[in-house]
C-alpha cells in the first residue's frame, strides 16, 4: 500500500500522478487538470491513488498499448516540450514564455502566435526561396466589359455612369432641396438670379459640361466664365445656360432627400449616424458602375485621396498634405491603366468594424474576392501594409508587397546582423516567416519593405549616379525583388495619377462638404470613361484621344444634349429664312438687270441697296465675328450644327473650332 505520512509527499506524489493519467483522458469529472486538483481533498486523492505498487505498474503497462494513438502535441506534453510550462513550482520563480523574435509583443487581449524559427536576419548572399504564387483567376476577362464590336462616344461612355437613373434621382434631390430652401427664404448668391424652376436631367447634363468645362481652363472663381471684360472672353460657357442658372443649380445641388437628411442628423454622436449620408446614394451607383463596366487586371494599387474642403465637420478626416490641411479621405482601388476600380469615404468611424485598425478594414473592404478573382497583386504604401494584413490577404489568395513602418506590430525584432545606419548603399537584409519576406534595403534612406510574391534578391540590380569628390559617376547596386516590382507598379500608377491630375476640376467655391465630393465624383468618371475609350481604340487598333482631347469632345456632346429638339423646331424657321434669303436674292438679280437694261437705255439709274461698311467706312472683309456673347448660337451653313462664329462679309455662320474647320471649306468653295 501507498502510505501517505507526510503532506508535501502525498500532495506532489498525487500531482504528478494525476497530470500523467490526464492526458489518456482519465474521467475524473472530466479530463483531470490542475485547476481541479486545487479543489480536491486529500481524501479524495487517497481514493483515485492505486493501492499498490503493482496495481500501479499494471496500469502503467496498459497505458503502453494507447502510446500510438497520442498526437505529435500530446507527445509534446508527456515529454515536456511543450511551449507553455506545465506545473509551476511553488519554489521557482513565474517567468513568461519567451515572445518570438519575428513578433512585437501583442496587444492586450490578443492571442500570442507560435514562435518563429528565424533568429537572424540574411544579406543578400544568401538565396532565398520564392513562395508559391496563387494562379490568376479573375471572375471575368479582364479590361472593359463592352461590346467591343460597337463604337462608343465620349457622351454614350460618361452615360454608363451616370444613368439615366442617376440623372432622375440627382434632379429630383435637388428639387426638393431647393423648394425646401426657397420656402425657407434662402436667398441665391447672385441678386439677379431668377426664380428657380426645378432642373431636368437634360439640363443636369449641361450643368456637367461646364464642370468638366472648369478642368480644362481652371478660372477662379467660377463666375468669371460669363464675364464680359475683354480679358476674359470665354463665349463657349455662355451657349451652354447663363451663369445666374448655373450659379442656382450649384447652389441647390443635392445628392440625397433632404427629409432623410433630417433624420439622420438627429442620430448624430449615436451609433445609427451616417457621416457621409449626403453622398451615399450617389456614391453607392457610381461605384457599383465602376465594377460593372471594368475588371482590372493582376496589378491593383490601395492608394488615398483628400478631397480639400473648408467644412469642419464632425466625421472629418483631418490630415495635413501639400495640398490641403483640411478635407475628407477616399480609399481608392486603382488598375495600373489609371481606372478606379473601387471606393470608399472614410466616415469617420472611432474603432473599426473588424477591431484591426482602419487600414486593415480599408483594405479588405475594397478587395471583394467573389467580384475580383483571386491572384492578384495588390500594392500600397506604409499607411496600410501590416503582418497581419499581408497573411490575411494571403488567405484570400491575393499577393501583397508594399512599404512598411520597421515599428509596425509583427514586424520582426531581430538584432542579429541587421542593417546598421552607416550601412553602404545597396546593402540588403533579408527575413522570411512563412509566405511574410521582410526586406531592408539601403538607398539614399533606408528602405523596408514586405511582401508575399517575391523572393528576397534575384540578381536585379539598378544604375545610381553617385558623386566622387567633384565629379558625378553611375555606379550598379544590387535591387532586391521586391523593391524593383513596387517601383514599377507605384512609378506607374503615380505617372498616370499626376498626368490626369491637373485637369481635376477645382469647380465652384462652395463650404458645402457634399458639394466638393460630388465634383471629384465627376472627375472619376470622366477619368474611367477615358481610359474605358483608350482601351477600345487600342484593341480595334485605332489611335486613341488624349485627356485633353477627350475632355474638349465630352465638353461639347454634354452641351448638346437637350437641345436636339429645339433644333428640329428651329429648322423650320432656319429653312424658311433660307428660302427668303435665295428668293431675296433673286430679287437682287433681276433689280440688277432691270438697272442694266435702262442705263442702256438712258433712262434714270434705280438706286441699288447700301452695302454693308464697317466702323472705318471700308468694304467689310471675310473675318470671323462672334455672333454673340449670351446668347444662343447658330446652326451653321455647312455642317448644320451649332455655331458660335459667323463671317462678317458673307453674314453666315460659320464653324471655326477644333475639327470641324467649316470656315476655311466655305470660303475655300467660294474662291
Amino acid at each position: 500500500m501507498v502510505v501517505v505520512d507526510r503532506e508535501p509527499q502525498w500532495h506532489s506524489r498525487a500531482i504528478i500522478y494525476l497530470w500523467q493519467m490526464g492526458h489518456k483522458q482519465w474521467q475524473w469529472g472530466g479530463a483531470i487538470t490542475a485547476s481541479k486538483m486545487k479543489t480536491c481533498t486529500r481524501d479524495q486523492v487517497i481514493q483515485m491513488l492505486p493501492d499498490s505498487d503493482e496495481e500501479l505498474d499494471s496500469l502503467n503497462e496498459c497505458d503502453s498499448d494507447w502510446t500510438s494513438l497520442d498526437s505529435s502535441e500530446e507527445e509534446e506534453f508527456e515529454e515536456r516540450l511543450d511551449r507553455v510550462p506545465d506545473l509551476v513550482s511553488s519554489e521557482a520563480p513565474v517567468t513568461a514564455p519567451v515572445p518570438s523574435p519575428l513578433q512585437s509583443p501583442p496587444p492586450p487581449g490578443w492571442r500570442s502566435k507560435p514562435a518563429a524559427l528565424a533568429d537572424r536576419w540574411h544579406d543578400g548572399s544568401e538565396e532565398d526561396v520564392c513562395p508559391p504564387q496563387f494562379p490568376f483567376c479573375p471572375e471575368r476577362m479582364p479590361g472593359p466589359q463592352l461590346d467591343f464590336q460597337k463604337s462608343y462616344s465620349p457622351l454614350e461612355i460618361f452615360k454608363l455612369y451616370f444613368t439615366p437613373d442617376v440623372l432622375q434621382t440627382l434632379c429630383t434631390n435637388t428639387n426638393k432641396y431647393a423648394a425646401r430652401k426657397l420656402a425657407q427664404g434662402a436667398k441665391s448668391l447672385w441678386p439677379e438670379v431668377r426664380l428657380w424652376t426645378d432642373v431636368a436631367p437634360d439640363e443636369m447634363l449641361n450643368y456637367l459640361s461646364l464642370v468638366v468645362y472648369l478642368g480644362l481652363v481652371q478660372v477662379s472663381p467660377a463666375s468669371d466664365l460669363w464675364s464680359k471684360d475683354s480679358l476674359f472672353g470665354f463665349p463657349f460657357p455662355a451657349s451652354v445656360m447663363p451663369g445666374d442658372r448655373y450659379e442656382a443649380i450649384t447652389t441647390y445641388l443635392h445628392m440625397s432627400d433632404p427629409a432623410a437628411d433630417e433624420v439622420n442628423d438627429k442620430l448624430s454622436g449615436q451609433p445609427g449616424y451616417d457621416g457621409i449620408f449626403r453622398v451615399k446614394p450617389l456614391l453607392d451607383d457610381l461605384v457599383a458602375s465602376c465594377r460593372a463596366h471594368y475588371h482590372p487586371y493582376q496589378n491593383l494599387v490601395i492608394d488615398q485621396r483628400l478631397v480639400a474642403t473648408k467644412a469642419r465637420g464632425q466625421k472629418q478626416e483631418i490630415e495635413r498634405t501639400q495640398y490641403s490641411n483640411r478635407g475628407y479621405k477616399l480609399f481608392v482601388l486603382v488598375d495600373q491603366s489609371g481606372y478606379t476600380c473601387d471606393f470608399s469615404a472614410y466616415e469617420g468611424m472611432a474603432e473599426s468594424p473588424s477591431g484591426n485598425g482602419l487600414s486593415f478594414d480599408a483594405v479588405v473592404g475594397l478587395l471583394k474576392v467573389p467580384h475580383l478573382g483571386t491572384g492578384y497583386h495588390v500594392f500600397m504604401d506604409n499607411y496600410y501594409t501590416s503582418s497581419q494584413l499581408f497573411s490575411h490577404l494571403h488567405q484570400l489568395r491575393i499577393g501583397a508587397c508594399g512599404t512598411v513602418w520597421p515599428d509596425r506590430v509583427g514586424f520582426p525584432r531581430i538584432a542579429e546582423n541587421d542593417l546598421s545606419e552607416a550601412a553602404a548603399r545597396g546593402d540588403m537584409r533579408w527575413v522570411r516567416d512563412g509566405p511574410l519576406l521582410y526586406v531592408k534595403w539601403m538607398d539614399i534612406r533606408d528602405v523596408t519593405m514586405c511582401s508575399t510574391i517575391h523572393k528576397a534578391y534575384g540578381g536585379e540590380s539598378m544604375e545610381r549616379r553617385v558623386r566622387d569628390g567633384k565629379t558625378w559617376t553611375k555606379r550598379v547596386f544590387p535591387l532586391p525583388d521586391p523593391v524593383k516590382e513596387y517601383d514599377e507598379c507605384m512609378g506607374a500608377w503615380v505617372d498616370v495619377s499626376d498626368a490626369l491630375a491637373k485637369y481635376f476640376s477645382e469647380g465652384p467655391r462652395t463650404n458645402q462638404w457634399y458639394t466638393r465630393l460630388f465634383l471629384h465624383f465627376v472627375d472619376i468618371v470622366v477619368v474611367n470613361s477615358f481610359v474605358l475609350a483608350k482601351d477600345m481604340a487600342e484593341a480595334k487598333k485605332e489611335t486613341p484621344l488624349n485627356m485633353e482631347s477627350f475632355r474638349m469632345a465630352l465638353c461639347e456632346q454634354l452641351a448638346e444634349v437637350g437641345k436636339e429638339q429645339a433644333y428640329n423646331s428651329s429648322s423650320e424657321e432656319d429653312d424658311g429664312e433660307e428660302q427668303a434669303y435665295n428668293s431675296s436674292e433673286e430679287d437682287d438679280g433681276e433689280e440688277q438687270a432691270y438697272s442694266s437694261s435702262e442705263e442702256d437705255a438712258g433712262g434714270a439709274t434705280a438706286s441699288l441697296p447700301p452695302q454693308p461698311e464697317s466702323h472705318y467706312n471700308e468694304p467689310l472683309q471675310c473675318l470671323p465675328l462672334l455672333i454673340c456673347e449670351s446668347q444662343a448660337s447658330r446652326r451653321c451653313v455647312l455642317c448644320n450644327r451649332r455655331a458660335i462664329w459667323k463671317c462678317e462679309a458673307c453674314d453666315v455662320p460659320l464653324c471655326i473650332i477644333r475639327g470641324r474647320v467649316c470656315y476655311s471649306l466655305w470660303h475655300g468653295a467660294k474662291a
